[in-house]
């Protein structure tokens, strides 16, 4: 007798059975089925676990090229995955490292293929890490204007630290401002300074700027001034001073002796006391002019320190 075949599997269940079909073609459609496009995204290139004690001495390209194939829709997400091409450097040494980027080296989702990678490898120089307390050391060009001299010129800071490669540091025990500029300087000044630094050493510390104070002071000029008239200072007291002039030793500002045409005009002697003094000799008393901007003058010596006095 011949057996009627039992239709009954195709028909229990059969909500279930279409609402899987209808699922599974819209899976098809949209992994499978959707149109493959060809695009090349951007990702970075991420180092991982590098040792405290050592640095890439190197500058290398931070991002890699991908180029993909697959739907357009799954490549577009990649974006919101934060995908990278990541590279374990725990075991790494000092010396040169080549890292080899192929498609193994980057997980993207299912359904995306790796066409390309650019570029293919990245060479990283591995180098010890060390600190190096620099100090600074001010470079000047001209001379302060006519009558003047440099006195001295005050970095801040006067040290900087820097951390970098050993290759980069180990020769490196000081650092140079570019020239500062003094000529026809007549007083002091503060001014900002770029260092005059290397190519290794701009690449890690980039452009810095200082503080250097300048000070400028005036020239102390040693002179002799003569003529210079003795008055005396007593009430009613009607005589001269013998002799009637004294000579000074005096150290004066440049700028003042320009632009003094008498420099006896700088000084005032006086003789006091007179009228109660029981010697036929009196003290000079010779003081000079402070001129306001200038720095004081300084006596260091007067001939003769005593004058006979006659009515």
């Amino acid at each position: 007798m011949k057996r009627t075949p039992d239709l009954t599997i195709f028909t229990k269940h059969w909500l279930l059975k279409l609402l899987s079909l209808i699922i599974g073609a819209s899976l098809w459609y949209f992994v499978v089925g959707e149109d493959q496009v060809d695009m090349t995204v951007t990702i970075p290139f991420e180092l991982l676990n590098l040792p405290r004690d050592l640095v890439i001495a190197n500058q290398y390209k931070k991002d890699i090229e991908v180029s993909l194939r697959g739907p357009k829709r799954l490549i577009q997400e990649t974006r919101q995955h934060n995908i990278s091409r990541p590279v374990d450097l725990s075991k790494a040494q000092p010396g040169s490292m080549v890292i080899q980027n192929d498609s193994a080296s980057i997980r993207f989702p299912q359904g995306i293929s790796v066409q390309r990678v650019q570029p293919s490898s990245i060479t990283l120089l591995v180098d010890k890490l060390v600190q190096r307390d620099l100090a600074i050391t001010p470079v000047t060009k001209g001379k302060p204007a006519s009558g003047y001299t440099l006195e001295k010129v005050a970095i801040n800071p006067a040290h900087i630290q820097v951390s970098g490669p050993q290759t980069a540091l180990g020769k490196e025990t000081a650092l140079k401002t570019h020239a500062i500029t003094l000529d026809g300087l007549d007083h002091s000044a503060q001014f900002q300074v770029h260092l005059n630094l290397s190519e290794s050493l701009l690449q890690l510390i980039g452009e810095t700027v200082i503080e250097a104070t300048v000070t400028v002071q005036e020239t102390m000029v040693k002179k002799t001034v003569r003529n210079i008239p003795v008055n005396i200072k007593e009430p009613g007291f009607g005589g001269q001073s013998q002799p009637a002039t004294v000579t000074v030793d005096a150290s004066i500002p440049e700028p003042i002796i320009q632009a003094t045409p008498e420099l006896s005009m700088l000084f005032r002697a006086v003789v006091a006391g007179a009228a109660n003094a029981s010697s036929d000799e009196y003290p000079v008393q010779v003081t000079a002019v402070n001129l306001p901007g200038h720095a004081p003058i300084a006596i260091l010596g007067v001939t003769p320190e005593k004058v006979q006095l006659r009515r």
